[in-house]
């Protein structure tokens, strides 16, 4: 597997993109609807990336403690199904239920999503205020897959906790890393490679 980071092409105070997007029974979500009253996370995912994996139950329960504060969560798979079966809508409700996740976990089919944010790998991350501009984008904490370094979730709680009481911005977070977003033939964005 090979790692690869954020591209981090939207940066603090830039107003997100917003979508609608089904999630993995076809039903939709958009962004308004899904948006926290504090703040809301936005992470670009995928069922099978071992990065993905290595997290999963982490966020499952990361997203129920900020959920408390008022930061609400949403994941979104943006990688090709034909080519990589194991992310099929139907995958993607397993995925979630196995790992615990109660927040939407949507399927961007065309990649328009992840190209307006610029993602790049699973997971990427994109903590928003309520106004719906970036605050944070960068790494959940430092383990990765094969790593003897527990999952704390250490830098996005900073983030989220910054975002809560009114604090400044991170400077200069670390990016996140992963798999890189499986994309359609001839589909690549600018930004990516």
């Amino acid at each position: 597997m090979a790692e690869v980071k954020s591209t981090f092409r939207l940066v603090n105070g830039d107003q997100v993109p917003s979508f609608t997007l089904p999630d993995g029974a076809g039903k939709e979500f958009s962004l308004d609807a899904v948006k926290g009253t504090k703040g809301t996370l936005i992470f670009f995912t995928c069922n099978h990336c071992p990065f993905v994996v290595h997290l999963a139950k982490a966020l499952g329960a990361f997203s129920k403690e900020i959920a408390e504060h008022g930061v609400n969560t949403v994941a979104i798979n943006s990688n090709d199904i034909a080519n990589y079966p194991a992310d099929a809508p139907e995958k993607m409700v397993e995925f979630a239920a196995a790992s615990d996740w109660d927040f939407p976990y949507l399927l961007d089919e065309s990649q328009k999503v992840a190209h307006a944010y610029s993602a790049a790998c699973t997971p990427d991350f994109f903590l928003v205020n309520d106004q719906l501009e970036i605050f944070y984008a960068g790494q959940f904490d430092s383990s990765r897959p094969k790593l003897d370094q527990p999952i704390t979730g250490d830098d996005l709680r900073a983030a989220v906790q910054a975002l809560v009481a009114g604090e400044s911005a991170i400077e200069n977070p670390y990016p996140s890393s992963g798999c890189n977003i499986k994309w359609k033939a001839g589909n690549e964005p600018p930004y990516f490679g």
